[in-house]
């Protein structure tokens, strides 16, 4: 269901017709602002952060992970700096927690998609083996329409579930077809998310990252994302041989690229990959990633409420290291 307020575009979100279940996914808070925490707190309780817009306290989850792309643990508040629109912040709040999560998991089953959807259902079976039991799922099919594959009645308020083996079910059934509405599905998995129980949250997206179907805009999408409270992991499958010139090798190139951008505008990860071996690789990582982050907190020392975008920046005092967070956010 859209938000008030926003533009209709003719979406619908349609039943699966091959009586298929449920929902997948691992899940991440994204840039959050919490009314609920004080600046002498010491850490963030995963019942204590509600995702709102109009509060004292910005929490930025964080995945920091080194040369090799693993996870890195362990790290304390000391090792990070912050910066909001450029002005360093005093850190208020610190945690490093393993808490349930509420992920929504988009899966490409458009035509372009045929040779690759085996490799891309393997990897999603894989990164299941990262959930915990009070995890919540949501499934997701691109093709035509954006699908959503309910879990026993179909309920506009979400379909989110813990019960994986309905989820592998569904991912093994969800069968291939159909034009690429890319854009349209994630926007309709956002607002989705909404419904979510725990405030963690992520989508994580396995596509070639085609499409030419949707009736949002790119940009629309962006805007959309850097909004919400859910951070975004990318599994691109680049399908196209590297022997193969001109305008396929052009709009891969664009389609990846927009992929890296939707994770890094959401601090989320983007990923890559070529073969099954990658991709189930890939989502081991984008669930380890989800698992491991550290919510930073601080008070703005110029609180705004202009509704203006607001960059920020994680830094920390190690070499060889990747920070990856949210990049900004609108001041309400």
């Amino acid at each position: 269901m859209l938000r008030a307020g926003e533009k209709e575009r003719g979406i619908t979100m349609e039943l699966s017709k091959c009586g298929i279940g449920s929902c997948l996914a691992s899940g991440l808070i994204a840039l959050a602002l919490s009314p609920n925490l004080s600046a002498q707190s010491g850490s963030v309780s995963s019942r204590s952060v509600p995702l709102r817009a109009d509060v004292k306290m910005i929490l930025v989850p964080v995945t920091v992970t080194d040369h090799k792309g693993v996870t890195v643990n362990g790290l304390g508040r000391e090792s990070f700096n912050i910066l909001d629109n450029k002005v360093p912040q005093k850190i208020v709040s610190f945690s490093n927690e393993d808490v349930p999560c509420s992920v929504g998991l988009v899966l490409d089953l458009s035509g372009s998609m045929r040779n690759a959807l085996k490799s891309a259902k393997e990897a999603l079976v894989n990164f299941l083996g990262t959930a915990n039991p009070q995890d919540e799922f949501l499934l997701l099919g691109i093709t035509t329409k954006p699908l959503i594959y309910p879990v026993g009645t179909f309920q506009d308020v979400g379909d989110f579930t813990s019960d994986t083996a309905t989820i592998q079910n569904s991912i093994q059934l969800a069968p291939p077809g159909g034009s690429t509405a890319l854009v349209d599905t994630i926007y309709v998995g956002l607002n989705k998310m909404r419904s979510a129980r725990n405030p963690r949250r992520a989508l994580v997206i396995v596509t070639d990252g085609m499409d030419n179907h949707s009736r949002y805009s790119r940009d629309e999408l962006i805007r959309r994302a850097e909004e919400a409270d859910v951070q975004i992991y990318t599994i691109g499958l680049d399908t196209i041989p590297r022997e193969k010139k001109g305008i396929q090798q052009l709009e891969q190139r664009r389609a990846m690229n927009f992929l890296e951008e939707l994770a890094e505008r959401t601090g989320g990860v983007n990923f890559t990959i070529q073969n099954r071996q990658e991709a189930s690789a890939a989502a081991a990582r984008a669930g380890a990633a989800i698992r491991s982050q550290y919510v930073i907190g601080f008070q703005p020392q110029d609180p705004d409420s202009s509704g203006k975008w607001h960059k920020v920046q994680v830094k920390l005092d190690r070499d060889r290291a990747k920070v990856y967070a949210r990049s900004g956010y609108y001041a309400r």
